[in-house]
């Protein structure tokens, strides 16, 4: 989940051998990159082709279908449930289980980082957990999933943003491709914004935005535990402790009684645990470390369409004109952002290495024709 700098951007360094404790088996599609975990983009997600492989698209899909699902999960979740406590017991639980699962088929070497790679796990957790999937949960308390899907939707520009202060510069195509997701976003969110709506609940999913696409960032800057589900694992454990001791302060547990909490909830935070985090997760950690970030950006576009046809779906919602024309722009602009993704000429670090090895084999093949050619 660390990829200091975006597979293809100019100038990337040589890919490191795989770490020794890299999961076995993991598809083969699904492979972490090869890198001692810091994260360099390798293999995993790119064809011989220099393309971006079937793991890649495997994963996104996972991301856009699970994570859209979701907005829908919590809200169902905190109607009997306090927020930060929830949220806690969420990522709690799943980073109990995915350490007892990578601890069980791989030892305890599958669990062995060192404090550098702790410090920057724990950091990514509470970005995107605490801060990032806390507040979310905090402000769905009152504001409808859907809008607050649809608010998320901002984590692309931020991204954007933040990789542009980063010294990579993104294309025109891509710059214009986060802008049309965001004209059809604000098409979508038009009919929702004229309610009633609590303003503090606005407030805390966009500053849940930023420091997810905080986290994003980082995560591809700083060196991280090789092995993506050990790495997972303790940003969950991170940000569900981040979530505890916010619920705790604010006083979350006073009058809570597991009886209290409905089927409905269980069940929802059940699928939360399951779905959202040990399998949506754990892709898009993956996906942060084998995909270019504009490309990953993009779940924050499908994800509202995801919620808005649960929505009619699931609660009888009506699909109106705003809504069937914003979701048909934002799928253009994912499609735009992924073209250009796929079709990216630059080279990615295994193509820079052996273009440096040629150059550096034709360059002494020269050299020795003009030195016999002298004797």
């Amino acid at each position: 989940m660390t990829a200091p700098v975006e597979r293809g951007s100019a100038g990337s360094a040589p890919a490191r051998p795989a770490p020794a404790d890299a999961p076995a088996d993991v598809p083969a599609g699904l492979l972490a990159d090869a890198s001692d975990g810091t994260g360099k983009a390798g293999k995993a997600g790119e064809t011989a082709a220099g393309r971006l492989g079937a793991g890649v698209w495997t994963a996104l899909v996972v991301v856009y279908v699970v994570w859209g699902s979701t907005y829908l999960a919590i809200r169902i979740a905190v109607e009997t449930m306090p927020s930060f406590l929830s949220a806690a017991a969420r990522f709690l639980t799943a980073g109990l289980l995915l350490a007892g699962f990578v601890a069980v088929r791989h030892g305890r070497a599958g669990l062995r980082v060192d404090l550098p790679q702790l410090g920057s796990a724990a950091l990514v957790g509470l970005l995107l957990l605490t801060g990032g999937n806390g507040l979310v949960v905090l402000g769905e308390t009152s504001v409808p999933s859907g809008l607050a899907a649809l608010l998320v939707a901002a984590v692309p520009l931020w991204m954007v943003l933040l990789t542009a202060a980063g010294g990579e510069r993104p294309k025109r195509a891509e710059l214009a491709g986060v802008l049309l997701g965001l004209v059809g976003l604000a098409v979508l969110s038009a009919p929702a914004i004229g309610g009633s709506i609590a303003p503090a609940g606005v407030v805390a999913i966009i500053c849940a935005t930023l420091t997810w696409a905080s986290g994003s960032f980082a995560s591809k800057r700083i060196r991280m535990p090789g092995n993506v589900f050990a790495s997972s694992a303790y940003q969950m454990l991170a940000g569900g402790l981040g979530n505890l001791l916010i619920g705790l302060a604010r006083g979350e547990e006073h009058g809570l009684r597991p009886g209290d909490v409905s089927t409905r909830s269980w069940l929802a935070l059940a699928f939360l645990v399951v779905f959202g985090s040990l399998v949506a997760f754990t892709a898009y950690a993956w996906l942060l470390r084998s995909a270019p970030l504009t490309l990953v950006a993009t779940y924050a576009y499908v994800n509202p369409v995801v919620a808005v046809l649960l929505g009619w779906l699931v609660l009888a919602e009506p699909l109106t004109g705003p809504t069937l024309l914003g979701g048909a722009v934002v799928v253009a602009g994912v499609c735009l952002v992924v073209s250009v993704s796929r079709g990216s000429g630059r080279p990615s670090a295994g193509k820079t290495l052996r273009k440096a090895a040629g150059k550096a084999a034709g360059t002494s093949v020269r050299r020795a024709v003009r030195e016999s050619s002298r004797g």
